[in-house]
């Protein structure tokens, strides 16, 4: 029987780039809360959606039953199979190459659009200091010209990247440490139970896509594991810390705002907080927190360019792509195809409403998790003695509870999704299983050079070291 490489050395051998510089625990911190969050920025809607109280119960317990489980699940996944692919591999090891490749098309695609709405959203904080980026062409130069910046700053390198997480949540995170400690003597805690305006009609669709597009994608960093130190012991860590600060970034300036100030339910639109700050402490900490949004809207469209990059790169690494997917900087050892197809197709969807926008990657996001959900829990089933440095602390049908709570919630977001989400997402869906054929009609025509792996190989486990091998 020929012996396969682990996994976990697979990106270091099917290319012939040097070793890239490894994230440590610190800005492996702070990528996944780029990944997920960046700040405050963007969780408005939720308010104008269903009003304070709701609103701040959604970012209180959703953690809970989304964030959480999710973390946990990437945790244990991501020790377990330390390669590139991230949830591409989980797939393919669960259940077969197809269900490989469409994870990976679903995965990619919501991540896409998803960066999309940084630039949107950095925008539209943006326009209250310039108002002519309000519509027409200046705001279209302004948003192609931040993509293609910033797309070139992900190109640099992902140390860079990781490092600069860190200075940009710090300064983007101060405006709302400095407007939660000002706003302290004005609260009000009976406002916190308001239910919203009498008469206005609560958007369920808007409360939950909000929720979900602000607390999700725990699982892109999953793709970067190949590029960090030790990820057995380093991910479990990161991803622990990530979720405490991620959930308190979001709770205290809601907590502050909607207590301190009785506006109406409506004016909660996206960028809000900037008006709340001038409202709270002046016009200086507005301007500071646009440029905190600034910098944040960075951060988030770096974190998640990396990650989707880098998964087209895991997948050509394991043969689901062509090798050229797989082709890094010489310079700056990127992935530099994955970062230019990601930057194209998110350019595309890009002046797209932003309301659309989340909720067409959180359609394609939510089929993704089922299909990851279920790769986990078949996982434990069928490879049960397969090394995993960590583990999360349930038995089989602990986890299936652990699994169920969250997939009811992607199902509800999936049933009061738009027709304009459903014939995007549906379009896209069956786009990803054309993919999977026209990529195995390349292999069988010898059209592209493909990495060994993908449909051809099978796997068997290794119960004392956790590698792959090749049947």
């Amino acid at each position: 029987m020929p012996q396969q490489l682990p996994v976990s050395t697979l990106a270091a051998t099917t290319t012939s780039s040097p070793d890239p510089k490894k994230l440590t625990l610190i800005p492996l911190i702070f990528i996944i809360y780029f990944e997920v969050a960046g700040g405050p920025y963007g969780e408005e809607p939720a308010v104008k959606a269903a009003g304070p109280l709701f609103a701040i119960l959604g970012f209180l317990i959703f953690p809970f039953i989304w964030s959480i489980p999710e973390a946990l699940i990437t945790a244990e996944l991501s020790t377990a199979f330390p390669g590139n692919g991230g949830f591409v591999i989980w797939a393919e090891r669960a259940f077969g190459p197809f269900w490989g490749s469409l994870m990976g098309t679903l995965k990619f695609l919501s991540g896409v659009i998803n960066i999309a709405a940084f630039p949107v959203l950095c925008i539209d904080y943006l326009k209250r200091l310039i108002p002519a980026l309000e519509s027409g062409l200046p705001r279209y130069l302004s948003i192609l010209g931040s993509t293609l910046g910033l797309s070139f700053l992900n190109y640099t390198g992902l140390t860079i990247v990781g490092y600069a997480a860190v200075a940009l949540a710090v300064v983007s995170l101060l405006p709302f440490i400095l407007m939660t400690l000002i706003a302290l003597p004005k609260i009000r805690p009976h406002r916190w139970i308001s239910l919203g305006q009498k008469g206005v009609k609560k958007d369920w669709n808007l409360f939950f896509n909000t929720l979900f597009w602000n607390l999700n994608f725990w699982d892109n960093v999953s793709t970067l594991a190949g590029e960090v130190d030790k990820p057995q012991k380093t991910y479990p860590k990161a991803l622990f810390v990530a979720v405490i600060f991620t959930c308190l970034a979001y709770l205290f300036p809601l907590l502050a705002v909607t207590g301190s100030l009785s506006v109406n339910q409506s004016e909660w639109e996206s960028g809000f907080m900037a008006i709340a700050a001038e409202m709270i402490a002046g016009k200086w900490l507005k301007i500071f927190l646009e440029v905190g949004a600034v910098l944040s809207a960075i951060g988030l469209y770096e974190a998640q360019l990396s990650s989707s990059a880098f998964q087209l790169l895991g997948m050509a690494d394991i043969g689901s792509l062509p090798k050229f997917f797989g082709l890094r900087s010489k310079w700056f050892n990127t992935p530099w195809v994955g970062i230019l197809l990601s930057t194209l197709i998110s350019l595309g969807v890009s002046y797209m409403d932003f309301t659309d926008i989340i909720s067409s990657a959180n359609f394609l996001y939510s089929l993704s998790m089922l299909l990851e959900f279920a790769s986990f829990i078949w996982l434990r089933r069928k490879l049960p003695t397969l090394k995993r440095p960590y583990r999360v602390p349930l038995r089989l049908p602990g986890l299936v509870l652990m699994c169920l709570i969250p997939s009811g919630f992607l199902i509800v977001i999936m049933a009061i999704a738009t027709k304009t989400v459903y014939l995007v997402s549906g379009i896209m869906t069956v786009a990803g299983v054309g993919w999977y054929y026209l990529m195995k009609l390349c292999k069988s025509k010898k059209l592209f050079q493909f990495n060994i792996g993908g449909e051809e190989i099978g796997f068997e486990e290794n119960d004392q070291e956790g590698d792959v091998t090749h049947l």
